[in-house]
């Protein structure tokens, strides 16, 4: 029927990665007056006194000789070597010492409260992201991202999946080895503007990276802040159940690669098969450096190539650290800038130098485009303090171990799984997680039969499922510095989520079928 007006169809609109989180952190207040308050007894080792220590829930806390038997007594079979060797360092609930708390309802001042004191928990990290912006933006104001760049596509041409393919087994092999999370957030600024200049899009760059670390610390093998601080606090040696976990990340890298190789190939061939396609303009806007106006363009040089060396050997440099010298992100945040003042006396002078002021406004600018990011990792830590604060985190995990009793080992161990699931949530830390969780949920899989390490690979599996969507993880810090739509994010990962709980859920069962 002609002169009808056209109306608009409705479109629900998922929010941005600040009002989600600011949404949370009130539903984590709403929690806190509905949710029983609940509290175990904490257990800690004092270094300087050589003693343990049972805070219990009450207040008062008690000290032990730090011996084997102390921990039998309060039933924690582990060996007591974890503790004075520095193995465990926090404090571990003690099983069977659960106990309802006076409510702490949280008032609506803990919502700006906690915000602003999750972000202040969160400045080692912010510190060490505005120090990487920093050198991003001198090494761009350089010129040597456009050269570098030209000069790489024209030698990878018809071969631009190798890179991803490359960067993706050097993910997975960070994250099941050394746990590369946060770190990750490093590599995005060198290997971004090369992806597109390839013709790819950000989903491929969040996959490379991210996702495939991410998919390696799922099914860690030796990853000391995942799978053996949680073999610690279950009170058995890491090495157990390791060849499992080895096949399983050996299957999970080749999916994952398989993915991103049919995803990026479909992109490759139609731009506007892109789930971020409505966003590309933007994206390319940010984070292309060819044909920038501000950039120099000119003729790949001596200086311009040292550039770029000393600006690439930052990131080995910062893996070799986590793995084997212990660095944090205040070691790392030291050692960036260092490579940055060398970066900027490089670009400030020379016949095509920009000056001081210039090397240090660039520094300022590329600092300045990351604040969002750090912002959004304080935000997240704000919604743990206010779960913490309101001892409603051990009421939950009371109430998930209280479901699997008396459960056959398959059902047992698959509740398991999505009970971590969940879990993975509410304590997005997976060495939080290990030592809040583990002794309480390991020895129950005495009772089914079945060795403690099942229990840890479920925790894994399950925790890092959730970990690839949790807004209260890495995930939309993640998607914020690629200012990438949560929406698109899920549509592209919910199949790796799936093969996760999955393959998970096969290779769990297994094991107990083996074992029982």
């Amino acid at each position: 029927m002609t002169g009808l007006k056209k109306h608009a169809h409705f479109r629900l609109k998922m929010p941005g990665a600040f009002v989600i989180l600011f949404l949370l952190t009130v539903i984590a207040v709403l929690a806190t007056w509905f949710v029983p308050a609940g509290s175990y007894s904490k257990l800690s080792y004092d270094q300087p006194n050589k003693q343990l220590k049972v805070h219990v829930p009450d207040g008062t806390t008690h000290k032990l000789p730090a011996t084997q038997d102390s921990l039998k007594e309060l039933g924690v079979k582990i060996d007591i070597k974890q503790f004075t060797s520095g193995g465990i360092t926090q404090e571990i609930s003690v099983p069977g010492t659960y106990r309802r708390l006076k409510q702490r309802p949280a008032s609506v001042v803990a919502i700006p409260n906690s915000m602003v004191r999750g972000t202040i928990e969160a400045v080692d990290i912010m510190v060490f992201i505005f120090v990487l912006g920093g050198l991003i933006g001198v090494v761009k104001a350089s010129g040597a991202f456009e050269s570098g760049l030209m000069a790489l596509t024209k030698k990878t041409k018809g071969h631009e999946f190798m890179l991803i393919f490359l960067v993706a087994v050097l993910m997975v092999l960070g994250g099941t080895l050394c746990g590369i999370e946060e770190e990750a957030v490093a590599f995005y600024p060198i290997l971004v503007p090369v992806f597109i200049a390839m013709g790819y899009d950000s989903i491929v760059s969040v996959g490379a990276i991210f996702l495939a670390s991410s998919v390696g610390t799922a099914f860690s093998t030796i990853n000391p802040f995942s799978v053996v601080i949680a073999s610690n606090a279950a009170g058995i040696n890491f090495t157990q159940g390791i060849a499992w976990r080895i096949v399983g990340c050996v299957v999970a890298a080749c999916f994952v690669i398989a993915y991103l190789y049919w995803y990026s190939k479909k992109v490759k061939n139609d731009p506007s098969f892109s789930y971020a396609y409505e966003d590309r303009t933007q994206f390319e806007k940010m984070w292309s450096v060819t044909g920038e106006q501000n950039s120099i363009a000119r003729i790949f040089d001596f200086r311009q190539k040292l550039i770029l060396i000393l600006f690439v050997i930052t990131f080995p440099l910062m893996v070799w650290g986590v793995m084997s010298q212990g660095w944090w992100f205040p070691t790392m945040a030291a050692s960036f800038l260092t490579f940055a003042i060398f970066i900027m006396f490089l670009t400030a002078t020379g016949p095509s130098g920009i000056g001081e002021k210039g090397v240090v406004d660039a520094f300022v600018a590329g600092s300045s485009s990351l604040v969002g990011v750090s912002l959004i990792i304080g935000l997240a830590r704000g919604i743990n303090i206010v779960l913490n604060e309101g001892m409603i985190s051990d009421t939950m995990l009371q109430f998930s171990s209280s479901l699997v009793t008396h459960m056959s080992g398959p059902l047992f161990i698959l509740a398991m799984l999505l009970i971590f699931f969940v879990l993975g949530f509410i304590v997005p830390s997976s060495s939080g997680l290990a030592v809040l969780s583990m002794p309480i949920m390991a020895p129950l899989a005495d009772t089914v039969d079945i060795p403690r390490f099942v229990v840890v690979t479920a925790y894994q599996f399950g925790q890092y499922a959730m970990l690839f969507l949790a807004p209260t993880g890495l995930v939309m810090a993640t998607l914020q510095m690629l200012d990438m739509k949560y929406s698109h994010w899920l549509k592209f990962v919910w199949p790796v989520v799936v093969f996760v709980l999955g393959f998970g859920a096969i290779i769990l069962v297994a094991e107990v079928l083996v074992y029982s």
